[in-house]
């Protein structure tokens, strides 16, 4: 199951528990109500306005705080998508890059001179890091590799960081 599915899954579930949290409040609420007023005094029913609206605002106070939740959860989920894409963009891009130059294509191709172009601020770090071994025009760029390694490590750190924004904090 990977994050998008966990993310929909927590989501869901969680929904699935506010809703549940709702019914619940409201037939507290209810049941209260009725009892109060069953065998309610006149000097009684202050007190049971009190506690009504008391149970009420606790009510709309969960409702809301479950709503936010359920928002700020889609938007980080949305931001995830967002984040994965452009490292899969970056990832497509190297190695793009590390085939071209293992088979040992020509610097004026086009095609060759469009990937080098996107590539360059990407690989710029890392130009001249390792040897890069090859023969000829065939060369294996070790550097670029190393790059690729980075960015996933840096994507992993990043989809991490996120993932602290949707977690619910618990309180003891």
């Amino acid at each position: 199951m990977n994050d998008e599915d966990k993310l929909a899954a927590d989501e869901a579930r969680k929904l699935q528990q506010h809703e549940a949290v709702k019914g619940d409040v409201r037939e507290k609420v209810h049941a209260e109500i009725s009892r109060q007023a069953d065998d309610i005094q006149p000097r009684e029913q202050a007190k049971a306005e009190v506690l009504a609206s008391s149970l009420k605002q606790k009510a709309v106070r969960e409702v809301a705080d479950t709503e936010a939740t359920i928002d700020r959860t889609r938007t980080v989920a949305r931001v995830a998508q967002v984040v994965d894409y452009v490292f899969y963009l970056i990832y497509g891009i190297i190695s793009l890059e590390i085939v071209l130059e293992a088979l040992g294509a020509r610097e004026n191709a086009g095609f060759k001179e469009f990937v080098d172009t996107l590539a360059a601020p990407l690989l710029a770090p890392f130009e001249g890091l390792m040897a890069d071994p090859g023969a000829g025009n065939y060369r294996f760029m070790l550097s670029y590799v190393f790059a690729l390694i980075v960015y996933l490590l840096l994507h992993l750190a990043v989809k991490g960081l996120l993932r602290l924004f949707v977690q619910k904090k618990t309180t003891i």
